[in-house]
């Protein structure tokens, strides 16, 4: 929830904003006071601290807080810690490992399964799916194409902004486009999911919550994780979206009843002769 809130705050208003503040800088204090003490403590009206739980994908103030305490429960078990290059290969490797593995305990805890099964619908009224990444999520999208080709829908990954603008235009109803980006802010990926959606196909975001490509998908997917930095490869964020994609390709293999798995063990047994 921490890691939301700081991925929101450019789409916050002002006012929303100072709520914020106050819940970074103190969330212990913040998950134990009443809306009326938060909305004192922040300087704002009751209304807004209800808009920023709502800005934050929470139905009201009691989720938020139910939410923000189960963060807060769970934090003393992996940690994220910056590296630097006085760091020893023992520290650097432990860091690294504990922030990956503290990534995927915030994938858990802020995961909304309402999402995953309106993702599942929306794939399964598709004819086909196509995947797009740039940067380090291209390597997401090629990945989840792998997975999800398997499940018997023509599925492809385009990283090239170009192909992804000429192909999304070529889209229609019955087409099913995931874009993928830890910010939500790469202008040709936003030109690209708006092409898609004026073809009238579905669209879904694996990204941060309030960014503009969550505001163009009709469904997020919400991956709001810390990097140490923007000088390293984001390490913590493209296993987040994989583990989300991953996520997402089972339960649809699983909704899918014996048919799906026939595929699957089609597609399996297609490539058993390449094993000695």
């Amino acid at each position: 929830m921490l890691a939301r809130i700081k991925s929101a705050r450019e789409a916050l208003r002002k006012s929303e904003l100072k709520v914020a503040e106050v819940v970074l800088a103190d969330p212990d204090r913040s998950v134990q006071s009443s809306i009326q003490t938060l909305a004192q403590l922040a300087q704002v009206s009751e209304p807004t601290v209800i808009r920023f739980c709502r800005a934050l994908d929470c139905a009201g103030f009691q989720e938020f807080k139910l939410k923000l305490a189960r963060d807060l429960a769970s934090r003393g078990t992996f940690v994220y810690q910056d590296v630097s290059q006085e760091d020893t290969t023992r520290a650097l490797c432990n860091k690294i490992l504990d922030s990956a593995m503290a990534s995927m305990g915030q994938v858990r805890n802020q995961i909304s399964h309402e999402a995953i099964d309106k993702a599942v619908e929306l794939y399964l009224l598709a004819k086909r799916v196509e995947f797009y990444g740039s940067g380090g999520s291209a390597v997401v999208a090629e990945d989840a194409q792998l997975k999800f080709f398997r499940l018997g829908i023509p599925a492809v990954a385009y990283s090239d902004p170009h192909i992804q603008h000429a192909s999304a235009a070529l889209l229609d109803s019955e087409s099913l486009a995931i874009a993928i980006s830890s910010s939500g802010r790469n202008e040709d990926l936003l030109t690209t999911a708006r092409l898609a959606k004026d073809c009238g196909a579905k669209v879904i975001a694996v990204s941060a919550t309030g960014s503009p490509l969550a505001d163009i998908a009709d469904l997020n997917l919400y991956v709001d994780v810390v990097e140490d930095s923007d000088v390293f490869a984001p390490i913590k964020s493209r296993l987040a979206q994989i583990v989300l994609l991953d996520i997402l390709s089972v339960t649809i293999a699983v909704r899918g009843g014996e048919e799906m798995i026939r595929r699957l063990s089609k597609a399996r047994r297609a490539i058993d002769f390449k094993f000695v």
